[in-house]
């Protein structure tokens, strides 16, 4: 594993990626529908320069179009791979863009999503890891993994088992930052971030809620020894985004709770 305690990705260990991939994985209508302003990347961009986000990560149009006009302000995390929606087969996640290309650009770290569990794993864990031996070797760029335990054959992918799996394969297979789902509670994200040992473990923002709900589990994954957090909608899709990043900062940064956070 590459340390990320100097990686420009976080912030005294933690993380607070700004997630932006979801015009490709889910299509405009399902997340942009209700914000329509968002459906310009320089929206997105404009939020990333938010002292709380430690990176922002975007596919490669999104990258070549929007990023050089941001580069001295915000962190870019290369999204590899992805699929769309229309998708209708085992998950499957190809690959899209390459990791040189991605460091032509100027990115600070590469993320790639790996569906274990899928009929397709085994040619996801080979695409991985040539990404991951070029990244390491030709350009000493981390590698977050989207680590998302899903396929016909499971039937529940936020169980505590299955999340303390999803981290713990991505430890094996050469991550240096894992990105998962929340299992739940305190509990049981404690037991995924143990099975990561000292690799950094992030929550997947997931759909949005109230701020609430939304900062408390935030807490929690902090409380259990988690890195911070990779979220999309649950600041982008709110009225007032930079309250909720002032919010997520003295919670990930500064060890407040979520009351605290909200009180401010």
């Amino acid at each position: 594993m590459i340390p990320l305690d100097e990686s420009p990705i976080t912030r005294d260990g933690n993380a607070l990626i700004l997630a932006y991939d979801h015009g490709l994985e889910h299509g405009p209508s399902a997340d942009f529908g209700s914000v329509p302003e968002t459906l310009d990347p320089e929206q997105i961009f404009d939020i990333a320069t938010h002292d709380a986000v430690t990176s922002l990560a975007v596919q490669k149009g999104v990258a070549e179009t929007y990023y050089p006009s941001y580069d001295d302000s915000v962190n870019l995390l290369a999204k590899l791979n992805g699929t769309s929606n229309l998708w209708m087969g085992e998950p499957h996640s190809p690959q899209n863009w390459t990791v040189d290309y991605a460091a032509e650009l100027g990115a600070d770290a590469v993320g790639y999503t790996v569906y274990s569990g899928s009929n397709n794993e085994k040619d996801m864990y080979e695409d991985f890891r040539d990404v991951q031996e070029r990244a390491h070797s030709e350009h000493d760029l981390p590698v977050v993994m989207w680590s998302y335990p899903r396929g016909q054959g499971l039937k529940n992918d936020t169980k505590e088992s299955v999340i303390a799996y999803a981290t713990r394969i991505a430890l094996e297979i050469g991550a240096d930052m894992a990105k998962v789902k929340y299992p739940g509670s305190r509990g049981s994200m404690e037991w995924a971030v143990q099975s990561g040992a000292e690799m950094p473990v992030v929550m997947s923002g997931g759909s949005k809620v109230s701020d609430y709900e939304f900062l408390s589990s935030v807490e929690a994954v902090m409380d259990a020894g988690g890195a911070g957090l990779a979220v999309g909608r649950n600041v982008w899709q709110r009225d007032e985004p930079k309250r909720i990043l002032d919010a997520l900062e003295q919670v990930i940064f500064e060890d407040a709770t979520a009351d605290e956070a909200l009180d401010e």
